[in-house]
């Protein structure tokens, strides 16, 4: 029988991703990051919700090491970190378009 303890942690981090992932909002700030590091502000331009839950949901991702952030004076500009999850998000959201337009 096949040692799976080493692909345990791989399929443990890929569900923590995956839950991370499962917000359509966090998916939209991915999208709008892919295109350079916003701050708070250029990314509400772009995606309507509240500074509040923006701002709840940057932290989400930055605290799974999908984003980083760096301040200048009083803003705080985000940025992807993880390009792995960018090029899965890609994939994914491309396979529905795919998908939907086959359908």
């Amino acid at each position: 029988m096949a040692d799976w303890s080493a692909s345990d942690q791989v399929f443990r981090d890929a569900a923590k991703t995956f839950r991370i992932m499962a917000a359509p909002l966090r998916l939209k700030i991915i999208s709008a990051l892919c295109l350079g590091e916003k701050n708070v502000g250029e990314l509400l331009q772009t995606i309507d919700t509240t500074q509040s839950n923006m701002s709840q949901h940057l932290h989400t991702l930055y605290r799974a090491g999908i984003l980083g952030r760096r301040r200048e004076g009083v803003q705080i500009y985000y940025c992807i970190v993880n390009e792995g999850v960018v090029g899965m998000c890609r994939a994914m959201c491309t396979q529905l378009a795919i998908q939907a337009h086959t359908d």
